[in-house]
């Protein structure tokens, strides 16, 4: 006897998809709201999503609300790769929808990474090791390691930066639409929100990118930065203090975006 039918897979499947958007907007919650806090010089900090759950742990029911968001980053992963494998949303075999598919396989590798972390917090009562920064520049020094490493770090900050462009492009056409399931009376106020927070992480992307292509051309992994690395570079530069707030909503707003997928994302699993 089958003891799990098609559309129990799938439910369950959808379970995860929401679950993982959900857990995906809070951790960029935590990440916009503390650097928000810091460019308001209210006692945040500049982070990226490790640094930020590692201060979730500090909170109370810290270890629940990991594990919680461990689990959900997992399904986000499993969802990820439907979607390039099934092609769930239709982008096709085509250069185009190839390019999409792959980058949406990278994105559950990264989620998956991220959970594991997650989930080390707890069982090591968070006694991470605080260098939650370094992702960049280990990802770099490896491939500067490999054949033609030099090359390959220039590809990964092309491709970063395609992602940027892709990001920026989804949020001002608002391509996104036809991928909500949305009341209209609820678009008025999301959609500003959610074209937003997509155009600026982009614009992240883009400058994560950028520290690639600077690492390949210097041949030095240290110059290789993640989103650490844009909130130090955006400080340090003319009127800081706003660019930094500007980036840190926008990147609430991409968490907020995150929520409403969560709730009102056509969740299209395979038969």
């Amino acid at each position: 006897m089958n003891g799990t039918t098609a559309p129990d897979r799938r439910e369950a499947l959808t379970l995860l998809a929401r679950w993982g958007y959900a857990a995906r907007g809070v951790v960029y919650l935590l990440v916009g709201g503390l650097a928000a806090l810091a460019a308001l010089g209210q006692g945040g900090e500049t982070t990226d999503s490790r640094g930020a759950l590692e201060r979730l742990m500090t909170a109370p029911w810290g270890g629940v609300l990991l594990g919680a968001i461990s689990v959900g980053l997992v399904g986000y992963a499993v969802w990820r790769c439907t979607q390039a494998v099934k092609d769930t949303d239709r982008h096709g075999t085509d250069a185009q929808g190839l390019a999409i598919r792959a980058g949406l396989l990278v994105s559950a590798s990264t989620h998956l990474l991220l959970a594991f972390f997650a989930a080390s917090l707890i069982f090591t009562l968070g006694g991470g090791s605080g260098d939650s920064g370094s992702g960049s520049e280990s990802l770099a020094g490896w491939l500067m390691q490999q054949p033609y490493g030099r090359w390959l770090v220039g590809a990964v900050g092309l491709a970063i930066i395609g992602a940027g462009i892709a990001h920026g492009i989804k949020g001002w056409k608002m391509k996104f639409h036809r991928h909500f399931d949305m009341p209209s009376r609820t678009q008025r106020w999301a959609y500003p929100v959610c074209r937003f927070g997509l155009v600026v992480r982009g614009l992240v992307f883009l400058l994560i990118g950028a520290f690639f292509i600077l690492a390949a051309y210097e041949v030095d992994p240290g110059e290789a930065g993640g989103l650490t690395d844009v909130f130090s570079t955006l400080r340090s530069q003319a009127f800081g203090r706003w660019l930094l707030a500007f980036v840190a909503l926008g990147l609430f707003s991409f968490g907020l975006y995150s929520l409403l997928e969560a709730v009102y994302r056509r969740v299209n699993t395979p038969g």
